[in-house]
């Protein structure tokens, strides 16, 4: 049997609220977090404001992690800065403390970046996306990636890059930033497990 609505909105090609733009993470409720578990969060910057690897930018960022790495039940581990996201691990007590922290540093970051960018309005494109870890595995490889990030990035478009380089645009260089982590999983456990699929 076919549904055919008369009224307004219902059933018609295009009905309902219009999906924003480039958005990728979407508004379901966070799934829950136990303290043991670090979690890989990645946070996105609208185009406008993408220049986050920009000295000023990165200074103003750090400012602003360091500010906000340990609040509410958060503590910021490990971090790294890309041209137009962020990656972070942590760790939390539970999600709302996850959910706060981040809220914490987001503001930080927004505020912080508006004023070196002279512009006001939103700064994030979308909502963090959290992924939790949960083995020795998956934190090395977390590990692995946030703080590799830009040097792979670098070596796919051909840069020469020295095997131990060391991205200054994360806490593998610029540790004071963050805290020393609590959980097992990212003081003991991840080194146990080597990076990789």
């Amino acid at each position: 049997m076919k549904f055919s609505y008369r009224g307004r909105g219902g059933y018609r090609e295009g009905a309902g609220r219009p999906k924003k733009p480039g958005a990728g993470v979407p508004h379901r409720p966070r799934a829950p977090l136990k303290a043991r578990y670090p979690v890989h969060v990645t946070v996105r910057v609208r185009e406008e404001v993408a220049k986050l690897r920009n000295r000023a930018c990165f200074r103003a960022i750090a400012r602003a992690l360091a500010a906000g790495r340990e609040r509410f039940g958060f503590r910021l581990v490990h971090f790294s800065v890309q041209a137009n996201h962020l990656h972070l691990v942590a760790e939390a007590d539970d999600e709302r403390a996850l959910a706060r922290g981040m809220q914490g540093l987001s503001v930080r970051v927004a505020k912080a970046l508006n004023r070196v960018l002279a512009r006001s309005g939103k700064v994030f494109a979308d909502r963090y996306h959290a992924h939790v870890l949960r083995s020795p595995h998956e934190v090395a490889n977390a590990v692995a990636y946030v703080l590799g990030n830009a040097i792979i990035h670098a070596a796919r478009r051909g840069e020469r890059v020295h095997p131990d380089a060391i991205d200054p645009m994360s806490s593998g260089w610029e540790r004071q930033i963050v805290v020393q982590p609590r959980t097992w999983l990212l003081t003991w456990g991840w080194l146990r497990a080597r990076p990789g699929p």
